[in-house]
């Protein structure tokens, strides 16, 4: 008897979330290839044209759109698609009333980040609600809830204590095969960018600290470039007045949005050092990219980046916002004062990266769910 693993691929339907969207396709792709005998790894996805995955036994189509589907579910209907061992990389999943026990059914959903409890006005009209919502049920109907780290199942037991047991913690990771492509050069004069630059990520939300980082590279009195990618679509004016505002002159900045993960690992072969400001509780999606291709790393003290970072990069611990872009300016300097200090911290990171791989996540995942 084949035991089926239906991992929920909504985002490769219709995609809201590019992140997600990647972690969706690595994890279920690992999951495929790290399959024990005797397993096998199907899809659930919306109706819509969905991007094949490598490995899949098969695809259950839902009768409803993504968008539709979506109600649905916070509403508590399953559309079709419950029953089964059922794996969600986000909380998209059939959370309604099922019996482990006696039907082997399972429901395993996973939460990356906590801005819908932290900061919600971040984040577009409905989606906060939509997950608070669905994390609400859960609680109600979940049998485990994967984060991705030790800090986030903390302050995810604060918000919702009743998960306390349920919760599992299995990291992300970059893309697997996740490289410096050997066309980088090319790929880099395609997105006209320079040649050795400070690289930070993310846009002008609070959260996001992209002021402090950028402040804290004027504050460090390198001449280097200043790239910053992640930025969304309409976001790159307000980019470019916090670069203005942190006196990074206009000529050194090159703000880029989202970049496949090919054109992504080319822009870190060419960066001398990534800068994360944010303090935010949330997987650090671009710091785990530069620690894996070994790019040195400064980042903000916080619970999730001393656990992600570790010995892998300097962390700076200033609660103040002014203390930190001073703090955070004076490691950038010191990292940057030497060839053997760069090199050292390009050791260091790379070191941290092999830590992080979605064939190790798979592997636990098929743990959990022969645990439940």
């Amino acid at each position: 008897m084949v035991a089926t693993l239906r991992v929920v691929l909504d985002q490769l339907v219709a995609p809201t979330d590019p992140d997600l969207a990647e972690a969706s396709r690595e994890l279920a792709t690992a999951l495929a290839i790290a399959a024990p005998s005797g397993c096998e790894v199907e899809a659930i996805v919306p109706s819509g044209e969905f991007v094949p995955v490598d490995g899949l036994a098969g695809v259950r189509r839902a009768g409803l759109p993504r968008r539709e589907l979506s109600a649905a579910l916070q509403m508590g209907i399953g559309s079709g698609i419950a029953g089964g061992m059922i794996h969600s990389p986000s909380l998209f999943a059939p959370l309604v009333r099922h019996d482990r026990v006696h039907d082997n059914d399972q429901t395993v959903v996973t939460v990356w980040d906590l801005r819908a409890w932290e900061a919600p006005d971040e984040l577009p009209r409905g989606v906060a609600a939509w997950q608070r919502s669905m994390l609400k049920r859960a609680v109600r109907h979940a049998d485990a809830v994967v984060v991705p780290t030790h800090s986030l199942a903390v302050r995810l037991t604060e918000i919702a204590p009743r998960l306390e047991d349920r919760i599992r913690v299995i990291a992300g990771a970059s893309p697997l095969g996740f490289a410096v492509p050997t066309d980088e050069v090319g790929r880099r004069r395609h997105l006209d960018l320079p040649e050795g630059f400070v690289l930070l990520a993310g846009g002008p939300m609070p959260s996001e600290s992209l002021s402090t980082g950028l402040a804290a590279v004027a504050a460090s009195g390198t001449d280097l470039p200043v790239v910053v990618i992640d930025v969304e679509d309409g976001h790159e004016p307000a980019v470019a007045d916090i670069a203005a505002a942190a006196g990074i002159a206009e000529h050194r900045l090159h703000v880029r949005g989202r970049l496949a993960p090919a054109d992504r690992a080319a822009v870190y072969g060419a960066a001398i050092v990534f800068v994360a400001p944010s303090r935010r509780a949330g997987f650090p999606w671009r710091l785990v990219d530069a620690l894996t291709l070994g790019v040195p790393v400064i980042a903000a003290d916080s619970s999730v980046h001393r656990e992600i970072v570790v010995d892998g990069g300097v962390l700076v611990d200033e609660a103040d916002d002014a203390q930190r872009e001073s703090a955070l300016g004076n490691a950038l300097r010191a990292a940057l004062g030497s060839t053997s200090s760069v090199d050292r911290l390009a050791v260091l990171a790379g070191d941290r990266g092999r830590a992080f791989s979605w064939r190790e996540a798979a592997d636990k995942v098929w743990l959990l769910h022969a645990e439940l």
